[in-house]
């Protein structure tokens, strides 16, 4: 038996010239703790506001697990957030996640990811975010994409700097008991369609459209941003 007439969200697939991000299966979700476990980021530094990472190696691969498990199981139309591994000739190299609520009413989307240490420096964190940049807004039909790093996470800032998000103000946070800053940051369908480079294509999207909230009307204009997004070149 197959589970996709009950989890269509198993079928869907993004794929760019290096990778392919779709949901883990239990194989992969374990080679992606597995990465966890074997370092994200410099120790010194705490790139999270969230410090799942500051804790022994076996517990953040739990975390992984759990984290992913939980947000499967919470997933709602209104509220839902989407985890994806990318795999790059078949081996997880990190998760990139995109996430909302009420995005039938506010057409906005959050993004959030990781590498395994060992893949750092090769362009894949652009990819990964391309990838479901394009899901939001070629195949949603978002209106804002939003993000957030902090000054020393100089990785994910020239990521979204390359893709043309715009500063959104900032935040104050508490990170290993200290008072940091967070620079929000914004990116429009309109910038998003001015500064895109990377293709990506979308398998097994429209079965998945109610998942995200998006009824028969908000499917065909999907449908109309996705013929015309299609005409891009790079």
């Amino acid at each position: 038996m197959s589970l996709l007439p009950h989890w269509p969200l198993g079928g869907l697939r993004l794929t760019t010239p290096r990778l392919e991000l779709r949901l883990p299966d239990p194989d992969e979700l374990a080679a992606l703790a597995s990465l966890a476990a074997e370092g994200v980021h410099d120790p010194a530094v705490q790139p999270f506001t969230v410090a799942w990472t500051d804790v022994a190696p076996a517990q953040r691969a739990r975390s992984v697990l759990q984290y992913h498990w939980r947000c499967w199981g919470a997933w709602q139309p209104a509220d839902w957030e989407l985890n994806l591994v990318a795999l790059r000739d078949g081996v997880v190299v990190g998760t990139q996640g995109i996430g909302a609520r009420d995005f039938a009413i506010l057409r906005e989307v959050r993004t959030g990811s990781w590498l395994g240490r060992q893949h750092h420096g090769r362009g894949l964190g652009t990819e990964m975010r391309a990838a479901v940049l394009h899901l939001a807004f070629a195949g949603l039909a978002a209106r804002h994409a939003v993000s957030g790093a902090y000054a020393h996470n100089t990785a994910s800032l020239g990521v979204s700097g390359k893709l043309g998000y715009r500063e959104d103000g900032i935040e104050h946070h508490v990170v290993r008991e200290r008072a940091v800053v967070l620079r929000r940051l914004r990116l429009t369908a309109e910038r998003w369609r001015e500064h895109r480079t990377v293709p990506v294509e979308i398998e097994g999207l429209p079965q998945c459209l109610p998942w995200f909230g998006l009824g028969r009307a908000a499917g065909r204009l999907v449908g109309r941003r996705r013929a015309a997004d299609a005409r891009f070149v790079p």
